[in-house]
């Protein structure tokens, strides 16, 4: 019997074809199985990782009647597949739109013949932009067939610090006491990204302030690197390169990874398409430079 035959409609709790077999909603208390399993699709990820960062998510404010952690493929009770979707409300400029990190898909191999069923139920409504931000190059050819496109095409090493500095701008860890210049959805999102473990910055230029989140990680566990998380323009970063560039040098950190589809004038560094690619299908594509409330925060912090 094809897949298709017994695809639901957004449904909640629903039949898969093939007996004790189904695709349902994950809850609550399917996250120590559902963190065990992709542990064993991910084994340089532990169960402690995958189950931190799920709680985050799941204490996120969140849009309503969207699926708190995603869908699994249950067989007679016990989850064998997973497809973790990790919705957001987002705002750019007045307009709202409500996206989805699709994120970390996995099926036991006995049941890999049913994986794209998980991935026709979480992508279908068309009012939601959904985003691949971590496809494996294998799975490229993949995302494409299931109508996704690229809108990152790779990402940048950056030696910010070697560029030229905006005088008088000043570069300062974000504080509720002082929120001047910035949005009440910029104010949260920074506020909530430090909470996540990550460094939420302001850069002060005269009476203009402009939000970055910053994530310190270590390039094959050895070298530090701050992975820009979000800004609200990439030619922010681009502005004040030097300014930031300093800052975040003073704090450990010599390079800036950021996603580019191209060079970037300006900025010493180097570009590569080998890695970084990411993948959207639906209305309104990421900005390059927002990767907010996604797993990159969620997990990784």
């Amino acid at each position: 019997m094809e897949a298709r035959a017994k695809q639901p409609d957004l449904q909640r709790d629903a039949p898969a074809p093939a007996a004790q077999l189904r695709v349902r909603e994950i809850g609550e208390a399917d996250l120590p199985a559902i963190a065990a399993l992709l542990s064993r699709g991910f084994a340089f990820r532990s169960i402690d990782y995958w189950l931190r960062g799920l709680k985050r998510h799941e204490r996120s404010s969140r849009p309503a009647d969207y699926p708190t952690f995603g869908y699994c493929l249950d067989h007679g009770g016990v989850p064998v597949g997973v497809i973790l979707l990790l919705f957001s409300e987002v705002q750019s400029g007045a307009e709202t739109t409500i996206r989805c990190n699709v994120s970390s898909w996995y099926v036991e191999a006995p049941f890999r013949a049913f994986a794209p069923l998980l991935v026709r139920i979480a992508t279908k409504d068309r009012r939601v932009t959904y985003f691949n931000i971590t496809p494996a190059p294998h799975t490229w050819s993949t995302n494409e067939a299931q109508g996704f496109s690229v809108y990152c095409k790779g990402q940048i090493y950056g030696a910010l610090a070697l560029s030229r500095p905006v005088r008088r701008a000043r570069v300062e860890v974000f504080s509720e006491a002082a929120t001047e210049g910035l949005s009440d959805y910029e104010t949260d999102l920074l506020r909530r990204h430090a909470a996540f473990g990550c460094l939420s910055l302001v850069v002060r230029d005269g009476a203009n302030a402009r939000p970055f989140v910053f994530q310190k990680h270590r390039v094959k566990d050895v070298f530090p690197v701050y992975r820009l998380i979000y800004c609200r323009d990439i030619g922010d970063l681009k502005r004040f390169a030097g300014n930031v560039g300093r800052f975040l040098a003073r704090r450990g950190g010599l390079l800036v990874r950021f996603d580019a589809n191209a060079p970037v004038s300006g900025i010493v560094g180097w570009y590569s398409e080998k890695r970084g690619r990411k993948y959207v299908k639906g209305p309104r594509p990421p900005l390059l430079g927002d990767l907010a409330f996604t797993e990159a925060a969620l997990f990784d912090s």
